[in-house]
């Protein structure tokens, strides 16, 4: 017997089953991004590795361990499969001069891959939905990407996902709050763990991020940056916030989120679950005025967020989907004429845009009612030997006892209309 070759660590399948939830979930975000009129832009999964390594920054998890990069052997460059998508937007917005029109919104989707721990809600490879607006610098552009995740969370029926805020402020807010911060760590250097020492003059603010319980109370002290940005950055916050509220949308000030990618300045978000474990953001994103011009473009305000695919499917593997793809009508047909005529019929009520189910196997009958019952249909067409010789089939609705009656063939869309009706 030959060798069982399996996918890789990190690397999965989608099986029919759940690739229903990808699909509900994918067909509602694209209503939704629809409503504030996103355009979708396809990207590359492979880019040069500098593109990462200035976007993203040389001190983060992804540019130093994280990502899947090699040498090109046709001509020694260095290429990257992708481990986030918006510096690979902001290289097509430069490159394609997609804002000399003026301000632009785009998002795009597919899959991201780093190398790092698997476990539930991380994987090698995972997929995102990344949204991005350009040339747009006030609070609004913030706070309308919010609206739209709020008002994706009620289409998809999901309602313990919190909203958490905060303002970084801009670089040379920063700057500043950096040598601040690294004075703090300094005095605290007996409970920083190994990773937090590694951390602490290259990029101190990532600290902040720890989940190590013995540093909470140190962390939890440590001066805000918030407390310490400019007026302007204030002055925008605040703007934001008050959109929120002016729509009713909660959200909890949290002085520790900066968000794990350089780029960020002023605001920075996180969608989090407690349904997830520790892998509780299903969502993030912020601001980003500098990144355009940083990759060589104009100077470009921008902001963004990603939703995580695999996290936001495992909150819905819970939910009903109310009929979502289940066929309309599955059709029960018992011999190789009746099997004929049903896909007769079948084709005929596609061409109306009902979605059919037709039992293949040649199985019995009881065994075909099961499956037609199991398909979730409401409605069964059933062919025999009798209804092909008197051109007529049974319709039986699946979930009503004695609902069956016999309909001639040229009468049944008629019937069938009159039913869903």
């Amino acid at each position: 017997m030959a060798k069982k070759i399996q996918s890789i660590k990190g690397f999965y399948d989608v099986a029919p089953e759940r690739q229903k939830l990808w699909r509900y979930f994918e067909a509602t975000v694209l209503s939704v991004l629809d409503q504030y009129h996103y355009q979708e832009i396809g990207l590359p999964m492979v880019e040069p590795t500098d593109l990462f390594v200035s976007g993203v920054g040389t001190q983060t998890d992804i540019v130093e361990k994280e990502m899947y990069s090699w040498i090109d052997p046709l001509n020694e460059d260095s290429l990257t499969l992708r481990p986030e998508g918006t510096a690979g937007c902001v290289r097509a917005v430069i490159e394609g001069s997609l804002t000399y029109n003026g301000p632009t919104k785009l998002f795009y989707r597919g899959p991201m891959f780093r190398h790092e721990n698997v476990q539930k809600g991380r994987q090698r490879q995972f997929h995102q939905i990344g949204v991005e607006a350009f040339g747009l610098s006030d609070a609004s552009s913030d706070a309308e990407q919010i609206l739209l995740l709020s008002r994706l969370w009620k289409a998809l029926g999901l309602t313990n996902i919190t909203l958490e805020l905060n303002s970084i402020g801009d670089p040379a807010d920063r700057e500043a709050y950096r040598k601040v911060l690294i004075a703090y760590f300094e005095d605290n250097k007996a409970v920083l763990d190994e990773d937090a020492q590694r951390r602490l003059y290259d990029n101190p603010l990532r600290i902040l991020d720890s989940k190590n319980p013995s540093m909470q109370d140190m962390l939890n002290s440590a001066p805000k940056l918030r407390e310490s940005i400019s007026a302007e950055a204030h002055t925008h916050f605040d703007s934001l916030c008050q959109i929120l509220d002016n729509h009713g949308v909660p959200y909890k000030l949290n002085d520790r989120l900066v968000r794990g990618l350089d780029y960020y300045n002023r605001t920075v978000y996180e969608w989090v679950t407690k349904d997830l474990g520790s892998q509780g953001t299903v969502a993030g994103g912020g601001r980003y005025d500098y990144l355009v011009e940083k990759l060589g473009g104009a100077t470009t305000p921008a902001c963004g967020f990603a939703i995580g695919i695999e996290r936001i499917i495992l909150l819905l593997e819970s939910k009903a989907l109310d009929g979502w793809m289940n066929p309309d009508i599955y059709i029960v047909n018992l011999g190789d004429e009746a099997r004929s005529k049903a896909l007769m019929i079948a084709e005929s009520l596609r061409d109306h845009h009902y979605n059919i189910a037709v039992n293949m196997e040649g199985a019995s009958f009881k065994s075909q009612m099961k499956k037609a019952d199991k398909s979730h249909a409401n409605i069964a067409f059933i062919i025999g030997e009798d209804e092909v010789a008197k051109n007529c089939i049974q319709i039986k609705l699946l979930r009503q006892e004695e609902s069956q009656v016999s309909v001639e063939d040229k009468d049944v869309l008629t019937h069938l209309t009159s039913m869903i009706n």
